[in-house]
């Protein structure tokens, strides 16, 4: 007799998202931790420019208090000179994903830790993860995000 395990926020957050994310975009991969969901294009093995819903320490994000949750784009190339170029390829191209995301969408430096990383993503201070249907909300929200920089992120110059 199998065992059943029991599934977590982020398992739901990617069985939302596989009906969610547009067919024309191709197939994505996920890899699914316990606080968090990293979602790629391209390749098996995870990118360095992905898409993730995290839960971060409250101490990365003003009004949070117990802890937060940061959803949206990452760009983590070794040399901050690469993470800056795609920020300004989406950058240059608001207008077109600006209108999907929203004002909530921050672009700048990774959150909580001083690294060469970048980031165009939101975040929630201290969302209920308990709450029902918050793991739609998540898997929409992230929708928005691959759905309205995934085509800019793939026009290369």
């Amino acid at each position: 007799m199998l065992a059943r395990m029991e599934s977590t926020l982020f398992d739901d957050v990617g069985d939302g998202l596989r009906g969610l994310v547009p067919l024309e975009l191709g197939g994505f991969h996920t890899s699914i931790r316990r606080y968090g969901i990293k979602v790629w294009f391209d390749s098996v093995t995870p990118a360095k420019e992905h898409y993730e819903a995290q839960v971060i320490g409250a101490n990365a994000v003003d009004h949070a208090k117990v802890l937060a949750l940061e959803i949206g784009f990452h760009a983590e190339h070794p040399k901050a000179e690469d993470n800056e170029a795609v920020l300004s390829r989406l950058t240059a191209a608001g207008a077109r994903w600006r209108p999907m995301v929203g004002p909530e969408a921050e672009i700048g430096l990774f959150l909580g830790r001083a690294t060469a990383w970048r980031r165009v993503s939101e975040t929630w201070a201290d969302p209920d993860l308990s709450q029902p249907g918050v793991a739609f909300e998540v898997a929409t929200r992230l929708t928005d995000y691959i759905t309205a920089l995934e085509p800019i992120r793939r026009a290369r110059p």
